[in-house]
């Protein structure tokens, strides 16, 4: 990874791309002086062969933390769902000093900045997305990427220079594009999970068919 990249990979702290963001980044940082309150940076193995895509970070998980899901329901299912299938080690504890680390995984977001209501515009979206292609470009031994959503595996696509709608949507479905191999899952959100969408078990299969993709 060069040095270039990585800087381009990350946006700045105070980021000032999305004016809408910057000013609930404000009210958040006017409430809340002690949560990271920014762009939260992708976390994990620069050396990864996995790269886990979510959605935006949520106002009390990373905009909280400074960390990709970690403070919020959806976190607990994703970290343990890595620790169970070898790609993480340790115990998480929902916050950033927990010791946690990711092994051959990066996890990092389509979205960088808490959006109100979970839910980024289209033009925050594409306002994100050079960051993003920035982030699968700096990872050099990047073989397979989960997107975790609907949004993500749209963001994902058009980072790669295709159209969204160029791979099919739905959980467990696979797609190569540009040299990687696309897994969708459903996002592990707490509605998701609640209402049974999406089980552990589920999810874990996601994460054993990268492991068996990249064994291969």
């Amino acid at each position: 990874m060069t040095a270039t990249k990585a800087l381009v990979a990350e946006p700045a702290r105070d980021c000032p791309i999305c004016p809408r963001l910057v000013e609930y980044r404000a009210e958040n940082r006017a409430g809340h002086p002690d949560w990271f309150n920014g762009p939260a940076p992708s976390f994990g193995d620069p050396g990864a062969r996995l790269l886990v895509v979510g959605l935006a970070p949520g106002r009390t998980g990373a905009n909280r933390t400074g960390r990709p899901f970690t403070g919020d329901h959806a976190g607990v299912l994703l970290y343990e769902t890595l620790i169970k299938t070898g790609f993480a080690r340790g115990a998480y504890g929902a916050r950033p000093d927990d010791g946690l680390a990711l092994v051959d995984c990066m996890i990092t977001n389509a979205v960088r900045c808490a959006p109100p209501g979970n839910k980024p515009l289209p033009t925050e979206e594409a306002a994100c997305r050079p960051f993003l292609a920035a982030r699968i470009a700096a990872l050099p031994r990047l073989k397979a990427i989960v997107t975790l959503g609907d949004v993500s595996r749209r963001n994902v696509l058009k980072a790669l220079g295709l159209k969204g709608s160029s791979a099919a949507p739905g959980h467990g479905v696979e797609t190569d594009a540009a040299g990687y191999r696309i897994i969708n899952s459903y996002h592990c959100s707490r509605l998701n999970t609640n209402t049974g969408r999406l089980t552990p078990v589920m999810f874990e299969a996601v994460f054993e068919r990268v492991r068996g993709y990249l064994e291969n």
